[in-house]
């Protein structure tokens, strides 16, 4: 186990989207594993399933608590389908049998289809809206209303520099991250005063395995340096936003691109 002055000893994190070992959300899991957070970490190994980059690895769901577990975690593994109704309520009743209170939420979920115009579908549209947008404010509020006012609680979401760019063949997508960079903001100035910031943070091109071949090696020249983003990096900066150093920082959308040209 993790020494008591670990910078997050006695704190509980849940994180959402912990799905594939070359994710973000596994990096983020075990860094704050490793600041001495104990661990709910929500994953639907379904959704990956059925994406053109998964590789059927059977490290995916459970496996990978396990592998936080044996690094000296405490960690409680939830499987819940964020695009339904009631999922956030769900997601929470599944933490409180391990875990009295959650102080950290990391909404690193995400869902995502390549649609421009004239490809757009309602149904399409409505499942990334509900998984992107719906799921992460019911989560919060879930949060917040589960946590005891007083400083260390911290809400961090993801965003995908859709402001920063065109995403014209992501426009569900784009429109969903809009959502969440436009309520940072209100988020921050709603629940500041039960201790509780408010970040976003935009990763930028992380080289998680999505991308195909000739995807990866024109986003790389993008880079200084011709170096993709790894998972790490996205989660050394959102661990530091945990973390008390960053009390003072709240209701900020954070681009860390490492430089990326578009």
């Amino acid at each position: 186990m993790y020494p008591n002055d670990s910078p997050l000893a006695g704190r509980v994190a849940l994180v959402t989207g912990v799905t594939r070992p070359q994710g973000i959300g596994f990096a983020i899991a075990k860094r704050l594993g490793e600041m001495g957070a104990s661990l709910a970490i929500h994953s639907f190994v379904e959704y990956d399933q059925r994406q053109p980059y998964w590789d059927g690895n059977a490290d995916a769901g459970r496996p990978l608590a396990q592998a936080l577990a044996d690094l000296g975690n405490s960690v409680a593994p939830i499987e819940v389908d964020l695009s339904l109704k009631g999922s956030a309520g769900a997601v929470f009743d599944e933490t409180r049998r391990d875990f009295d209170q959650v102080d950290i939420l990391v909404l690193n979920h995400a869902a995502h289809v390549n649609q421009g115009v004239g490809q757009l579908t309602d149904d399409d549209t409505d499942y990334i809206m509900s998984v992107n947008v719906r799921a992460s404010l019911m989560l919060i509020q879930e949060f917040a209303n589960q946590r005891e006012p007083g400083p260390g609680g911290r809400v961090i979401m993801m965003t995908s520099g859709q402001d920063l760019g065109s995403m014209r063949r992501e426009l569900a997508y784009a429109a969903s991250k809009g959502a969440i960079a436009s309520m940072t903001e209100s988020l921050s100035d709603a629940l500041m005063d039960s201790g509780i910031t408010v970040n976003t943070v935009n990763p930028g091109p992380i080289d998680t395995g999505y991308a195909t071949p000739a995807e990866h090696e024109s986003t790389r020249q993008k880079f200084p340096g011709n170096e993709w983003g790894q998972p790490d990096d996205a989660a050394r900066l959102i661990a530091w936003l945990c973390s008390d150093d960053a009390r003072w920082i709240t209701g900020q959308v954070i681009n860390s691109e490492g430089g990326f040209r578009r």
